[in-house]
């Protein structure tokens, strides 16, 4: 049912997305096996360091939050692909981003939204990934980085 969700393509298409979509169709990114598989699960995550059941799926906020102001909101929308984007590595090759419109229902450990799925709109191409990582990094910035943990060890 949800393996045919449509793709896309670059970094612009996806802005344009966060951009331009309803304001009560909150935008949510996952990284994960995908909705068919969240679904099934009841739509719910673990917490890494515990195991213990979370009462959504946990995920990230696409809209541009207002104080962001006039800057770009295409670096905004990069900056939340990047944060994640070792998931991939940590947990395997068939985990993707995918854009959902959700309800929040509560806060994850890591302060990270977690929500119920209202529908499943589209995967990310690894080319809008690739896209992001060269814009976030662009920025020159030594004191910013992806939220990956197992760099503090």
């Amino acid at each position: 049912m949800y393996e045919n969700l449509p793709t896309i393509a670059d970094l612009d298409d996806l802005t344009e997305l966060v951009t331009t979509s309803a304001e009560e169709d909150q935008l949510f990114v996952r990284w994960s096996a995908g909705p068919a598989v969240d679904l099934r699960r009841d739509e719910t995550s673990r917490d890494s360091l515990t195991g213990v059941p979370l009462p959504g799926l946990s995920a990230n906020p696409l809209a541009v939050e207002q104080w962001w102001g006039d800057r770009s909101p295409q670096l905004w929308v990069a900056r939340r692909l990047y944060d994640y984007r070792h998931l991939r590595n940590l947990r395997g090759p068939d985990i993707r981003p995918w854009v959902l419109v959700g309800n929040q229902c509560g806060r994850g450990p890591d302060n990270e939204p977690l929500v119920t799925v209202r529908r499943p709109v589209a995967w990310i191409a690894d080319a809008a990934l690739i896209q992001a990582e060269r814009l976030v990094e662009a920025q020159n910035s030594d004191e910013w980085g992806p939220l990956d943990r197992r760099g503090a060890r």
